[in-house]
């Protein structure tokens, strides 16, 4: 079987111009947690207290450098494209780092893998232990004994970012904490996230765990993609729970258009941090920042490196879904040729402004052996950027081509070995 190669030009951002060259020759036949505070006073109402002030902006120039993209005063950054897998940020994104209470989006995910398994139902309710009541730090207040539902305690965790709902999510799950702690490391490993390593489930303070800022973009693609029906949960901005009303510490939801989750987080150890995503016009940016100095300083600039996220690239379309690349040659069939169609729309992320002219190589085994089922993989489009990055995506059967009768079949293979010399 040979690889037939097909070399196409894209230009330009809307109606692209296609051109494609196929290069043929002669067919051939196919073939342990830190002891607790006591339990803090409720909030004050938020009609009592007045608006942190805002600090001045810093000068770009000044700012600490990163790897990738511009300077941020984060200690850690990371911003990707996750339609097109661009990294537009990245600053000492595979360090370990102190996962404070951003590590409640894993406990959220594992809730969301069991409502999705019918294992859970929203309705389902839990008893709060000793433990779960007497949890420090940001808390739901639920009362000893009570039996929240579900969907109360996944309001609880993202909303309020209660460590007291988390306690008690892991040991209705898990029986123990620490035993649900093991399994929120094994999904974070079967999902990607190859540098993270729980000992609890709310981020309290503990030795051996951490966690990178690439690893909690991949935890926020995933219950984005994989949990589209849950993740609204995120967007909420606040909750009144036992007659108290408490606000989402995700500044951004109010303040940056678009923006509709994840988390926010503070450890001593790790100082301020955030995991964000927002989308605009079907466009959804991911950033995950921490070692930020304060909770303003953490809203100004997560909302700082948002807009710069949205104002300084954009997404081109090189292909939509259906668009054909290129006919191949059918062995037998009905039909002389089949189309080899893209199946999912293609994007590629480029500096705002930016022309691009990527080179689209359509790679398959020829000619293709009829009977064919539209939608079978036939090939892969593999894209070459000018900068020689490539990208693959799948080549599909764009129609359904039946084999030949039999005796269309009998003279096809007679012309074939007769006269397949002469071509």
């Amino acid at each position: 079987m040979r690889v037939v190669a097909t070399l196409l030009a894209v230009t330009g951002i809307a109606g692209l111009s296609i051109a494609a060259f196929a290069q043929q020759d002669p067919p051939k036949k196919p073939a342990t947690q830190q002891k607790p505070p006591a339990k803090p006073r409720a909030p004050a109402s938020s009609a009592t207290k007045s608006a942190p002030k805002e600090p001045a902006s810093p000068k770009v120039e000044s700012l600490p450098p990163s790897q990738v993209g511009i300077g941020t005063l984060a200690r850690h950054a990371f911003m990707v494209d996750p339609q097109t897998s661009t990294v537009l940020l990245f600053k000492d994104a595979e360090t370990p780092m102190a996962p404070s209470s951003m590590s409640k989006m894993m406990t959220i995910y594992i809730i969301f893998d069991e409502l999705a398994a019918g294992r859970l139902k929203l309705d389902t309710r839990f008893r709060v232990s000793e433990r779960a009541r007497n949890m420090g730090g940001s808390r739901m207040f639920l009362e000893l004994g009570s039996e929240p539902t579900v969907e109360d305690l996944i309001k609880g965790i993202i909303i309020l970012s209660g460590n007291d709902a988390c306690v008690v999510i892991a040991e209705g799950l898990a029986g123990t904490e620490e035993a649900f702690a093991e399994r929120m490391t094994k999904r974070a490993k079967e999902i990607g996230m190859s540098k993270t390593v729980f000992k609890n489930s709310s981020g309290w303070p503990a030795e051996g765990q951490y966690t990178t800022a690439r690893d909690l973009a991949v935890l926020s693609w995933h219950t984005i993609d994989d949990y589209p029906q849950y993740y609204k949960y995120y967007a909420d901005t606040n909750w009144t729970y036992n007659n108290i009303r408490q606000e989402n510490r995700n500044r951004l939801l109010k303040t940056v258009a678009g923006t509709d989750g994840l988390k926010t987080g503070h450890t001593e150890e790790g100082g301020y941090g955030q995991t964000t995503s927002a989308v605009r016009d079907g466009r959804r940016l991911i950033l995950v920042v921490n070692g930020l100095a304060s909770m303003a300083e953490r809203a100004q600039e997560t909302a700082r490196l948002m807009e710069w996220g949205y104002r300084e690239s954009t997404n081109i379309t090189v292909f939509r879904a259906g668009d054909m690349l290129v006919e191949a040659p059918v062995w037998l069939g009905a039909q002389e040729k089949v189309p080899l169609v893209i199946p999912k729309t293609v994007q590629l992320t480029m500096p705002t402004g930016q022309t691009v002219t990527p080179r689209v190589v359509a790679r398959f085994d020829g000619p293709v052996a009829a009977p064919i089922i539209k939608g079978t993989k036939i090939g892969t489009a593999v894209v070459t950027l000018p900068d020689n990055r490539t990208m693959e995506y799948p080549l599909e059967a764009g129609a359904d081509v039946p084999r030949m009768g039999v005796f269309g079949r009998v003279s096809s293979m007679l012309q074939h070995y007769m006269f397949g010399w002469l071509s």
